[in-house]
């Protein structure tokens, strides 16, 4: 397995409410020249978690971030009227993305968590995740201590 020490977030930048799935993402990566979808992890408008990019493999979401990075996305991150960018994520998005990110960082315990705008002028992933990261590293610690002390039983 490869060294992962950052969790990229992004936004598929689609209008609140627009259905998109890892397959009109894949398209859309190939067009752009991509062997197959950038994102190691899909996160559906009703909070459904879709694999993309195998995370053993080198994901294609962040220039300069990919060789040890797992990239996930959530659909949406622009306003349906306005059409500029926005925190759309539903009320599920916010719980999946939650969890997802926590088991990230059980999996990898040196990870960090980003926003993409953290490496590109971009306004992706349209939210502030500090506050994502602070509640995910509490949680995965927690987690990481609770199997040590019950030797991974459930």
């Amino acid at each position: 397995m490869r060294r992962i020490d950052k969790i990229i977030v992004h936004c598929t930048a689609t209008p609140e409410g627009r259905e998109v799935t890892v397959d009109q993402v894949t398209q859309w990566h190939r067009a752009r020249g991509f062997r197959t979808i950038g994102y190691h992890y899909l996160v559906y408008l009703d909070g459904s978690v879709h694999a993309g990019r195998p995370v053993a493999e080198v994901g294609a979401h962040c220039l300069g971030q990919n060789a040890h990075s797992v990239g996930v996305c959530y659909v949406g991150g622009i306003d349906r009227d306005t059409l500029r960018p926005k925190d759309t994520r539903t009320a599920a998005q916010r719980e999946s993305l939650r969890r997802l990110v926590t088991e990230l960082m059980r999996r990898f315990p040196g990870a960090t968590l980003h926003g993409h705008r953290e490496f590109a002028a971009k306004a992706c992933p349209c939210f502030d995740v500090s506050t994502l990261a602070t509640s995910c590293r509490a949680d995965a610690a927690a987690a990481r201590a609770g199997s040590r002390s019950t030797g991974g039983a459930e």
